[in-house]
């Protein structure tokens, strides 16, 4: 990738650049460089071939400014069979957030058949328009190819997206860290309204079965709302075989945002997707 990346870095510190910023302040960073860059030093510290993560949980409870940061992890248990590594993410020397990550070693699924939904049965992104508005990948921090509805429109929300940059200069994205840093987009993607985005993100729980194969994520939304927060769920999948799952979780606190969602028409039957949960 040859366009900026979200971090560089200086020593043991991650560098953000004007790219990693996100749309509450300009002057604060995006939701997902914090959960990206928290996979990124576990699977770059803790990660092996033998063992695939099968949960990462990243609470954040602070905003981080643009201050460079840094990352601690430790590594809780570390067994035949499960793994399990926290990470604490500082911006100015405050903890801003932090994450939980299981994984667990790869062996042979167990003997006999359970029935599984569908494949997600839904045009291929090279047969998708690219969008013409830019406001819709944040002006370039990633792209989409939208299948059925828009953020902002009622209905089903359907889309693949894509990272096009690096998340820490110089490294490629793993599977692992391209899926931890989209997972942000899933909150938006369902909570965005006819007025707007009124939510803000203040923790994930992503669900993986089996990591990507390819650079596109596919997305599809559902979400509950009651007493100012909401639980969205987004199920993600690739198109015929099965990919990857994950159920991403979001309790959204209500806030006043000036941010504008853009709306894309166009919506077109079809068949039954396989699902996201967040």
């Amino acid at each position: 990738m040859t366009n900026q990346p979200f971090f560089t870095k200086d020593g043991d510190a991650f560098v953000p650049t004007a790219v990693a910023n996100g749309p509450w302040d300009p002057n604060s960073l995006h939701g997902r460089v914090i959960i990206g860059l928290l996979a990124f030093a576990i699977e770059q510290r803790h990660g092996s071939d033998d063992f695939v993560p099968a949960r990462l949980t990243v609470d954040m409870f602070r905003l981080p400014n643009m201050a460079p940061i840094e990352v601690m992890t430790k590594l809780v248990r570390d067994g035949m069979r499960i793994k399990v590594v926290e990470a604490e993410f500082f911006s100015g020397g405050v903890s801003m957030a932090r994450a939980s990550c299981q994984m667990l070693r790869r062996t042979e699924n167990a003997p006999g058949h359970v029935w599984s939904p569908p494949n997600w049965d839904v045009p291929r992104p090279a047969d998708i328009a690219a969008p013409t508005d830019p406001r819709l990948g944040m002006n370039g921090k990633w792209t989409t190819r939208p299948i059925v509805g828009a953020m902002g429109s009622p209905g089903p929300r359907r889309l693949w997206m894509s990272e096009v940059r690096e998340l820490v200069e110089g490294v490629p994205m793993t599977p692992f860290v391209h899926v931890a840093t989209g997972a942000d987009f899933a909150s938006p993607f369902a909570n965005a309204g006819d007025q707007g985005l009124g939510y803000i993100n203040s923790d994930v729980t992503l669900y993986l079965h089996r990591l990507p194969v390819t650079r596109w994520v596919g997305f599809e939304v559902v979400r509950l709302a009651n007493a100012g927060s909401t639980t969205s769920r987004a199920r993600s999948g690739r198109r015929r075989s099965p990919h990857w799952r994950r159920r991403s979780r979001w309790r959204n606190r209500r806030r006043r945002s000036s941010v504008v969602t853009p709306r894309e028409g166009g919506a077109s039957s079809i068949p039954e997707p396989f699902e996201i949960d967040r």
